[in-house]
């Protein structure tokens, strides 16, 4: 039986702990929640043993706020541990804590709203936790609407599409443990430098693309059962077609894959996860190759 790591927040309107629990419940999968707790005791005029008596007391409270969180989720016979940790690093313990392997993912309630010169910890673990990530958003969870899956249909990179075969069975596992429908959209982004120089015709240009495309889509469906009328293929930025697309299906979940950037150029530019994170209040699972 693998594990789900929940991070819990600090919050009653915590999303990620009912969340988590019922995805784990629903998956087969226990559930380890982790609460955190740190402040900086430097500046306190205490001696050493009042410290530690505070810190000790910090970490009581929030244990029994993850307690009385989790019994309230928490079905009969569902297997939950609770740890609750003095860290400052979330995401590095994180990383640190998942690294075994013997972790389906981590969930989290989303943050989307820190400044772009600040790393959220919702990037930091898209771009470095080596198992899937699940951002949760604080809205109502729509339980019956559809399972999205994000293509990358026209990459011709080993890596990305072994990506999408990984997007589509977890999609499709997902979607069986949820009692939920499949839907999978992939977007045909037209070069804009090519087409402003009238380098390239936008129209034909994205019929040549589906028309490249419909072979590997009839041979996912046929190879995953699935009904060739579940994959979409739209036109525009790859970011605003899950986000629409997730819209208007009303999705509860987007799943897609992510090749992480670092440094000052994820910073300013980010990847399509992180943009869609951006754009979208719906859940969203992220896996890497």
């Amino acid at each position: 039986m693998a594990k789900i790591l929940v991070i819990a927040d600090t919050t009653n309107r915590c999303a990620a702990t009912p969340r988590g629990m019922e995805l784990a419940r629903r998956l087969g999968h226990s559930v380890e929640v982790v609460a955190f707790v740190w402040s900086s005791l430097k500046g306190l005029d205490l001696s050493a043993s009042d410290k530690a008596e505070l810190k000790q007391r910090l970490l009581s409270e929030r244990e029994k706020e993850a307690e009385e969180r989790v019994a309230k989720y928490r079905q009969e016979g569902q297997k939950v541990s609770i740890k609750v940790i003095w860290e400052r690093d979330i995401s590095g313990w994180v990383k640190r804590r998942v690294a075994n392997g013997k972790y389906w993912g981590v969930i989290k309630t989303g943050r989307r709203s820190e400044s772009v010169t600040h790393t959220p910890s919702d990037w930091q673990l898209l771009r470095e936790c080596p198992v899937p990530v699940l951002i949760v958003a604080r809205d109502k969870w729509h339980r019956t609407k559809p399972v999205l899956a994000a293509l990358d249909l026209g990459t011709r990179v080993k890596g990305k599409r072994r990506l999408n075969l990984e997007v589509i069975e977890q999609s499709r596992h997902i979607a069986e443990a949820l009692d939920a429908e499949l839907k999978l959209i992939c977007a045909v982004e037209v070069p804009t430098l090519l087409a402003e120089l009238d380098m390239v015709d936008p129209a034909a240009f994205v019929r040549e693309q589906k028309k490249n495309m419909a072979p590997l889509i009839a041979e996912l469906a046929q190879e995953y059962d699935l009904p060739r009328s579940a994959f979409v293929v739209k036109r525009g930025p790859v970011a605003k077609v899950i986000t629409s697309e997730a819209a208007r299906v009303r999705a509860q979940l987007v799943v897609m894959g992510t090749v992480g950037r670092k440094g000052v150029k994820a910073r300013l530019l980010g990847n399509t996860a992180e943009s869609v994170l951006a754009l979208l209040h719906t859940d969203v699972l992220a896996l890497k190759p």
